[in-house]
């Protein structure tokens, strides 16, 4: 199922948040949304997944989504927002219980996506038990159950340290390649976006408009940490931006 964004323009109030965003996200691809802070990155996403209808234009889905797609979107969030009285396997089924299936069924869907995240043995393990990295897979092993059409990534790795955010940007990595995923994925961490994005959209200051869209057609197996060609594209993304990031850090400082 492809996404498209048509002539988006979003406010709160009488703050202009984003303005006129056009743009189309591919089945199959990953496109990662960076832009200086308070650009409107995360209210594109839920404006993408729903949560928000956009004050004048609109999201379209193109196509059908996957077979055996229980939600056409889903999210991840930056918190984890998991439920810390259930364990691992309970806080992925909850995405199941809502959805008609018998209890074979749910358990072979959460095996699975257990299994795809590292998870199997910890599926007893309580939320507090558990390293930060190990949570996000657990929200990621979530959003993977309902096989949805395309995932919403809202900095997901920014609450992480360093070595956890390679760890989980290597299953990312893997999660794909094994199983290709449309994916909408808000970050300010350009390393991420260039290992993770085929596509990397680039938004101004507030209100967010499209300044650019870099393409990037290495394979997401071969991009690893400081492979030349990566630090490339990080460093002209920070020529992109890092005038405007000046400039809106003045602003939120003046808030």
């Amino acid at each position: 199922m492809d996404l498209t964004l048509q002539h988006i323009t979003h406010r709160y109030g009488d703050v202009a948040v984003l303005q006129d965003i056009s743009l189309d996200i591919p089945a199959g691809q990953i496109v990662c949304i960076i832009g200086p802070s308070g650009c409107g990155k995360s209210t594109l996403l839920r404006l993408i997944g729903g949560l928000e209808q956009p004050d004048e234009g609109q999201v379209l889905q193109l196509g059908n989504p996957p077979a055996g797609c229980l939600n056409p979107l889903t999210f991840v969030f930056q918190d984890f927002a998991l439920l810390p009285w259930r364990d691992v396997g309970g806080n992925v089924s909850l995405v199941l219980e809502d959805h008609a299936m018998n209890e074979q069924d749910r358990r072979q869907i959460i095996d699975d996506v257990l299994a795809r995240t590292k998870l199997a043995d910890f599926r007893a393990a309580l939320p507090r038990q558990l390293s930060g990295g190990m949570k996000q897979r657990v929200a990621i092993a979530r959003a993977l159950a309902v096989n949805p059409a395309v995932m919403l990534l809202d900095e997901p790795l920014s609450a992480l340290d360093a070595q956890t955010r390679e760890l989980l940007m290597e299953d990312l990595i893997a999660l794909w390649t094994r199983a290709p995923f449309t994916g909408v994925y808000v970050t300010h961490n350009l390393a991420e976006a260039v290992r993770l994005g085929h596509r990397i959209v680039v938004l101004s200051r507030r209100p967010g408009r499209i300044r650019d869209v870099i393409e990037i057609d290495l394979p997401l197996s071969d991009r690893h940490m400081n492979h030349p060609a990566l630090e490339a594209h990080q460093a002209r993304l920070w020529n992109l931006m890092k005038e405007e990031a000046a400039a809106a850090d003045q602003e939120l400082l003046h808030v």
